[in-house]
């Protein structure tokens, strides 16, 4: 198993009932690999769970390449959740949906509003948690296996 990366064997003994023999094994996103993973996150992921954007958000995309306003930003970013922002992770949500994944919901911090997201989006901010692990795991095989 020396060929392959520490992060492909940790994804297949989620995804997969047998041991990995090539990477090209590692099943692509469907509704079942998903259901798969839903699961494993839902019994392995430990709450408190603190998270930020992985990449700015779509909508955030002309202000962080220098096109926008940067007062609009800021002004938007009160009403509309940022990747720069802190959430508390309050659940995973039971819809699967194989164009964006896993779903969570999120609370900001500075402001306790809610929103839903891709969970893909995200990553945990303590890098030294199981959480920050678990989280890119499925957000690199989400992103890569699509």
């Amino acid at each position: 198993m020396s060929d392959f990366d520490e992060q492909d064997v940790r994804i297949a003994e989620i995804l997969l009932d047998t041991i990995l023999l090539d990477v090209d094994d590692i099943p692509e996103v469907s509704r079942e690999s998903l259901e798969r993973y839903f699961a494993h996150l839902k019994s392995s992921l430990k709450f408190p769970c603190y998270l930020t954007g992985i990449e700015d958000f779509p909508w955030e995309e002309r202000y962080v390449l220098g096109y926008g306003n940067e007062a609009e930003y800021e002004k938007l970013k009160k009403k509309q959740p940022s990747y720069t922002d802190t959430f508390n992770l309050l659940n995973l949500d039971e819809e699967i949906n194989e164009e964006y994944g896993l779903f969570v919901d999120v609370k900001r911090t500075s402001d306790n509003k809610k929103f839903t997201f891709p969970l893909a989006d995200f990553k945990a901010i303590d890098e030294h948690s199981k959480n920050y692990q678990l989280l890119d795991d499925y957000s690199v095989w989400f992103v890569n296996s699509r």
